[in-house]
């Protein structure tokens, strides 16, 4: 298919008169995804705007995104919000990602790049636990595992399983993040899905 022969051409977008910045796909048929982006990069200022830290000409807003994937069709994309702002006792931040097969038009959850009734919470866990004895770090609770919407973005061939902050460790060490190799997964991964085809290609 000749759209995917070359990385896939994104417009950079802003959200209002904020400083968001956010990517939009120019492809058409495509329309799920930006769909999904959208409402991404939306949600994240509608959490800082649900805990009262919003206040227009007051609160500094910085929004922005960066590409981790786009090749063969498959786009990944991560999206950070920095907000601060006086009354605020330190500043917040949040980030979303999305994964999606630009020739399909679908966006991929977690779940949905391995094959139905595997096993790959299980080893996922496994592989994020090794690196979090590894690298020493500071977990709140323990690490009770994944869960299907769990947050994930593609680079490249690797897989890369991120956590919000306060979720699984303290705050000051940000959003802890673990690449785990395709190739670890390989026997488990959906073959047509965006890990698949870039095990594959």
């Amino acid at each position: 298919m000749e759209l995917c022969r070359y990385p896939l051409p994104i417009q950079t977008y802003r959200l209002m008169e904020e400083s968001i910045f956010f990517p939009w796909l120019l492809n058409p048929g495509t329309e799920t995804i930006n769909r999904d982006i959208f409402c991404k990069v939306c949600s994240l200022f509608d959490q800082v705007k649900d805990l009262g830290y919003y206040e227009p000409g007051r609160t500094e807003i910085i929004g922005s995104f960066e590409t981790k994937n786009n090749q063969r069709c498959m786009i990944s994309f991560t999206f950070s919000l920095f907000a601060n702002s006086p009354g605020l006792a330190h500043p917040v931040e949040y980030m979303d990602s999305i994964t999606a097969d630009a020739g399909r038009d679908n966006v991929y959850s977690l779940a949905d790049m391995f094959q139905p009734g595997s096993d790959y919470e299980e080893r996922i866990n496994h592989l994020i636990e090794a690196q979090i004895d590894e690298r020493n770090i500071p977990l709140l609770n323990g690490f009770s595992g994944i869960t299907p919407e769990q947050k994930y973005y593609l680079a490249d061939k690797s897989l890369v399983i991120y956590f919000d902050q306060y979720d699984i460790t303290p705050g000051y060490v940000g959003f802890p993040m673990f690449l785990i190799s395709g190739y670890a997964l390989q026997d488990i991964v959906e073959e047509s899905s965006p890990l698949g085809v870039m095990l594959n290609g």
